[in-house]
């Protein structure tokens, strides 16, 4: 626990409560952060800052405001509580608007996260620079002269919290971040100019893929869209791509969100208990994973982190409902904070799923897309490799798959043993049968 920022949280519940603000929640965050990216071999962008801000949720005879403030300064605080909590009995009343029961704060985890590398100083600006032009003459050198433009660049970040409130939640957060990242645009013979990338977080600079492979695997990706055509529409195999998987899940994801449930906006917000995919849809949340991207000891109201299996064997199990919407459902609250998505590995590789497929499309990209939280309809623009007998054929795009949730997560065959470790969504490639991929 940071002692200053925790002391200065204290200091201001106890003023807002002499100002007329007895429920109140207050959290102090810190952090620094550094970016540096290279385009063409030329640093583009060299900044560092540092920030520090406070949030204040004002409960006040009824009424609820968030304010936030960045002065910290004990006589300009004073004033800003004031005038926030004379604002704050202006708003109109919510009387579902509180803070949460504090039965919800116990059980908080005491487990270290280890999400926070106490070696992030010890990187040097050199250093960094030097991540930075690895990946992108690793990204020059595997694209040749196709390549248009490289733009690599690297992050990092540390960050600490404290959260307090006045009827007794106390929690402090720290943690650091680290990422790589390069991006390829290449030209085409009839002058269109694909572009692809690759990259890697971590909270352990040490752990990050190496920089050489991480510019290699861009520069690969974008070849690898070279002379990409349309097949003509047809229902086949998908493959999804581990690190992408996610952009469809997360169409799914927002019928599972409170807010829509309460606004009558979720397809499946009377499914739960009922099967919604296939025996391979598995959805597991874990915010307490060691090092995970997604980790955490609680989550925005204050409630303890606890692992949850969302969909299991395709049936719907449970919903993200926070506090405030738990009380305008009238139900018990979840969480309205997500940890680690995970859909659990499968045995096989992509390779040895593709040669047993016969043909279909192994998907590397998407391109825009929507997808309805009401009606459960999503349609979005792939791009990818087309194979048959096992083997890729050419490239594809300016294709489209369009389906609707509660039929597309039934056609769920398989998971590969690739699970992507480099973010909050550990998800690998996953194969689906029967899709109509539209085309010429």
């Amino acid at each position: 626990m940071n002692k200053q920022m925790y002391d200065l949280c204290k200091w201001v519940l106890e003023t807002a409560g002499k100002a007329g603000a007895k429920d109140l929640r207050v959290s102090l965050g810190k952090s620094r952060f550094v970016e540096i990216q290279y385009r063409d071999r030329k640093p583009e962008i060299i900044k560092q800052a540092t920030t520090l801000q406070m949030g204040i949720d004002f409960f006040v005879a009824g009424r609820y405001s968030s304010q936030n403030t960045c002065d910290l300064r004990k006589d300009a605080l004073k004033e800003f509580i004031s005038d926030a909590v004379s604002t704050t009995k202006l708003i109109a009343e919510d009387p579902y608007r509180t803070l949460p029961d504090p039965k919800y704060y116990k059980g908080q985890s005491g487990i270290d996260l280890k999400i926070a590398d106490a070696s992030i100083d010890d990187l040097s600006a050199e250093q960094k620079h030097t991540i930075v032009k690895t990946a992108e003459n690793a990204a020059w050198s595997a694209g040749g002269d196709k390549i248009v433009t490289v733009e690599a660049d690297f992050n990092d970040e540390f960050g600490e919290s404290v959260t307090l409130t006045s009827n007794g939640f106390s929690g402090y957060s720290s943690s650091t971040g680290f990422s790589v990242g390069v991006s390829v645009s290449v030209r085409d013979d009839d002058n269109r100019r694909p572009e692809a990338g690759d990259y890697a977080e971590s909270h352990f600079h040490k752990k990050l893929a190496n920089p050489e492979t991480i510019g290699a695997n861009a520069a690969r990706k974008a070849l690898a869209k070279l002379g990409a055509k349309k097949i003509t529409t047809a229902t086949l195999p998908i493959i999804i791509e581990n690190r992408h998987a996610h952009r469809i899940i997360s169409g799914f994801f927002e019928a599972l969100d409170g807010r829509n449930i309460y606004r009558k906006q979720s397809f499946l917000a009377d499914k739960k208990g009922q099967k919604i995919g296939s025996e391979k849809f598995i959805l597991v949340d874990d915010p307490l994973i060691p090092e995970g991207m997604g980790s955490r000891l609680y989550d925005g109201d204050g409630f303890a982190a606890k692992k949850r299996t969302i969909v299991e064997a395709g049936v719907l199990k449970d919903f993200y409902i926070d506090w405030y919407y738990s009380r305008k459902l009238g139900c018990e609250p979840t969480s309205g904070s997500t940890g680690n998505m995970i859909v659990p590995a499968g045995a096989r590789s992509v390779d040895e799923i593709i040669k047993d497929l016969g043909k279909g499309i192994l998907i590397t990209d998407f391109l825009g897309g929507n997808s309805n939280p009401t009606t459960g309809d999503f349609s979005v623009g792939i791009f990818g490799q087309y194979f048959e007998d096992g083997k890729i054929v050419h490239p594809v795009s300016e294709m489209n798959i369009a389906d609707n949730h509660l039929k597309f997560w039934h056609k769920l065959a398989e998971c590969a043993n690739d699970p992507w470790f480099y973010s909050d969504w550990r998800t690998p490639s996953m194969v689906f049968n029967d899709v109509v991929v539209s085309g010429v």
